[in-house]
Formats: C-alpha cells, structure tokens, sequence
C-alpha cells in the first residue's frame, strides 16, 4: 500500500523524500521492523518513539512519522511530520487494514466496572441469535467462535484493526469490544467506526495513570464526544456520571436504570444464588446472573440489543438463557455445603457490590469470608479502601497477594492494613501466599459458611518479579475443597 493511502485523513505538516513509497508494514515498536516498514515515533509512559528513529531506520525502516523532524535526514528515508503520532497510528492502522471498523457494527463499552460482563453476554447473545460476531475482552478476544488470547483490555491500534480485518474476512457482522480509559487517553481507538458505545459507571481505579478522578472520568468522556451522528450512546443514569457522558455526544441518546426513569428500566423481584427474577420495561424475566450490578448490566445489554434491531419478542428469553463472563460472581460447591465465589472485583466499588449482593441473598447464619489483595505497581490509593469494604462487609478477612509484580506482597499488605479500624482487626489475617490464604479460608469455613476469592476472576496466572506463574483461583479453591472432604 502507497503511503499516501495509509496516511489518509491524517493531519501532515511536512514530508520529506518520496510520497509514492510502498509499505509492506507499519509498527511503533523498533523491534518489530522490517524492510520497507513505516515507523511510528509514539512517545508512550515509558519510552519516546523519537529516541528509536535511528534504531528504526538501521532495522530496515523507510519512512518515519513524527513530532519532531530529525536534525540529521537520510535520502532514502522519507519523514512525515505530525502533531500526534499515536492518533496518527490510529486512524493509519484503521487504513492500512482497509477500515475493518466501518464493515462491522462496533459496539464499545466503557466503564470501570461491567465492561467485561457486558461485552461478553453481547456476543454470546448475538451468536446465539445466528450472527457471526466478534470480542475484544479482558479475557479473550473471539473471531467468530474461534480464540484469540488477550494481552491488554484494549489492544494497541495495530493489532486492533489486525483483529477486526480478520473478524470481517471471517464474515462477521458485529463486534462487541471493552473500551478503556488508557485506550482512549492513547488514542488506540483512534480513526475507528462505532456503531455503539455504553457507559456502565465511574468509580476510584488507574489513578496510577490518570492523576485526578477527573482525568479519568474525561478519558471515558471522549469516547462518547467522538462518536458520530449515525451511532447510538447508552448511559448508565445509576452512576452521577450518566448524564455527564453524553453532554457532548453527537450519537443518538439512550439511557439504562435500576433507581431511575430511563429508556430501559429495571426492577429486581426476587434474588436467589442461582439466579434473580428481573422487570424490564415492565416484563418480568429470571436470570442466573446474580445482583443488581448484573441487573444493571442486564440492563445495558438489552438496551444495546434494541438499538441494535434485535426482535424485543424474543430478546428477554434470550437473555434468559445467557450465563455470565468467565471469572464474574463464578459459585463453586464443596460437597459439605461450602459456597465459594470467584470474583474479577479489584477496585472498591466493585469489591462492595459483589459484598453487598452475597450480604442481601444470604442468611446471615453462616460466616463470610473474603479473600482479597490488591495488585503491585498500580494505584496505591485503593488498597486501604479496598480492605475497609472487604472489613466492613464481611465476617472474616484474608488479606493476601493479588499479582504483587515488582512490590513486596507484605508491604501492600501494610498498606492495606491502613484501612482497617483498631476494633475491627480481630476479623482479619495477613497470609501473603494466596493459595495458602485460600486453603486457610476453607480450613476455617463449616457448612453453608461462603468463601469470596476477589480480584483475580477468570486470570489464570500469578505475576511475581516479571514472571507469571500458573494461579488459577479457581483451581485451587476447587483443590483446597477436595483436600477438605
């Protein structure tokens, strides 16, 4: 392809050296090129793009796009200036792959809370209706019924419209994708076709990243005030930040509620641990999923479901049938009548859902204990907030490691600890190998007691010092279930 073609639609302020190359590639990491391939100087949160130009150009390299020229121009080389080169990348990456996006419906969901569940049932449901359709998830990204493994929640722009060419070769007709703040704020979603975007909610996450709640929130906005006119944009009027969302948006107006008048209305009747007895818009229907963060994401799925065109006849049996994401409010059974539940929920808000949802269908017989951490090398402001709602919501507390990466497990542990009350430390123990701390859980549990591991959901790794070793909670509250029999 020319690059003239690939960089369609880009705003360039100078070229210089040859207009009419071809491309045989494009990257923005210099150990990814090749002879002929365009390189993107991006500058990221680690490392400047700009300082690999000359890396670049020895790997083969034969055209640049950057923010700064270089002093020193090579003849064979031809340099494209531009004010951003990630947003560049993106709507770039969206060329050289033939615009994927504007040959599929694109719906994202963005969120801090529920993008996962959403985008997951979303495709279930649409495949199970007969389409073919595509996933970009936390947990998988799925080419019609065919596994990709998943790296990032949003992949890079490259790989992004790699994944959507391959799901339009394999005659998709939808795609359903996690959108996330870093993602929006990077501009990899940058130069896509949305037919769709959803807001679930906003709460304390990637402050590491963001700085300010308001950075975050701004982040999630943009997606929203990007999407066009032909584009339907779902809110979540629940969260305070509903409205908020949708302020700038040019995409026609939708909105889902549990609490709230909405387009989409729901009501839960009855919750059980198998399941819940749901109103929509005044229909009842029951579901296996459990909680009213699930009926609020019910909610969104069916709301994204009639905008889409799918026959409300049969949407509401549909959705019946659907069981949630991998790793979301999953319930094992030991054979003496313990209930553990594995759950994704690593930021606050999350944690006291799951908390709340198990403390409104329980007994309040039995003891629950939670098993929870908080991951290394991210925002730090959480953990001691994290620790109070587990304290607060539950019987007894286990704090542990989540994925410790490159910190202490028993200093986040500490600093956990920070959020805990004098009075209430009697409820909590400090066990920094997980699958000790959850084979102590169970030692602890008696019949009808419930177990909640968080924060790990469907991972099936541990990351410790840059090495991820084989974890699954899963597993080993399955394991610690039989050794107890």
């Amino acid at each position: 392809m020319k690059i003239k073609e690939i960089l369609v639609n880009c705003n360039l302020l100078d070229i210089v050296g040859n207009k009419d190359l071809n491309i045989p590639s494009i990257t923005f990491d210099s150990r990814k090129v090749e002879q002929g391939t365009l390189f993107f100087a991006v500058k990221g949160t680690q490392v400047d793009g700009h300082d690999y130009i000359d890396k670049a150009i020895e790997q083969g390299a034969s055209a640049i796009v950057c923010a700064k020229m270089p002093r020193k121009k090579l003849d064979h080389v031809t340099y494209i200036k531009v004010d951003n080169p990630a947003y560049v990348l993106g709507v770039a990456a969206s060329n050289f792959f033939g615009n994927p996006s504007k040959e599929l419906r694109l719906v994202g969901v963005t969120g801090t809370n529920g993008k996962t569940t959403i985008a997951t049932l979303l495709y279930r449901l649409f495949t199970d209706a007969g389409y073919c359709c595509g996933l970009l998830s936390t947990i998988e990204n799925i080419i019609n019924r065919d596994v990709v493994p998943s790296t990032h929640t949003t992949p890079d722009p490259i790989e992004l419209n790699a994944l959507l060419h391959q799901m339009v070769e394999q005659g998709c007709e939808y795609a359903f994708m996690e959108v996330s703040s870093h993602s929006v704020a990077q501009d990899r979603i940058a130069g896509l076709h949305f037919a769709g975007g959803i807001f679930t909610n906003l709460t304390h996450d990637h402050l590491d990243y963001h700085k300010t709640m308001a950075n975050y929130r701004n982040a999630k906005k943009k997606f929203f005030d990007d999407l066009p006119q032909t584009a339907f944009a779902l809110t979540n009027l629940d969260d305070k930040n509903g409205d908020y969302m949708l302020q700038n948006t040019c995409a026609r107006k939708l909105s889902y509620a549990l609490k709230h008048d909405a387009d989409f209305k729901g009501v839960v009747m009855e919750s059980h641990f198998d399941g819940m007895m749901l109103k929509v818009n005044g229909i009842e229907m029951f579901t296996q999923l459990v909680g009213n963060f699930n009926a609020s994401n019910l909610l969104a799925i069916y709301g994204a479901a009639v905008a889409l065109g799918f026959n409300k006849d049969e949407l509401l049996v549909e959705i019946s049938k659907l069981r949630g994401a991998n790793g979301r409010f999953d319930i094992l059974h030991s054979t003496d009548g313990i209930i553990g539940i594995v759950d994704y929920a690593h930021t606050p808000d999350a944690l006291e859902n799951v908390l709340k949802t198990i403390n409104e269908v329980r007994c309040h017989k039995e003891t629950l204990i939670t098993v929870v951490g908080c991951g290394g090398n991210r925002d730090t402001t959480k953990r001691p907030e994290m620790a109070a709602v587990a304290v607060k919501m539950s019987d007894k507390v286990i704090l542990t490691s989540d994925n410790p990466r490159f910190e202490d497990p028993d200093e986040i542990i500490r600093q956990m600890k920070a959020g805990i009350a004098d009075e209430d430390r009697h409820k909590v123990l400090s066990i920094a190998n997980r699958g000790e701390a959850i084979r102590t859980a169970v030692a602890l549990a008696i019949k009808g007691d419930i177990i909640l591991l968080a924060g790990k959901g469907h991972e099936n790794y541990q990351e410790i010092n840059g090495i991820k070793n084989h974890f699954d909670d899963k597993e080993v509250l399955s394991g610690a279930f039989k050794e107890a029999e």
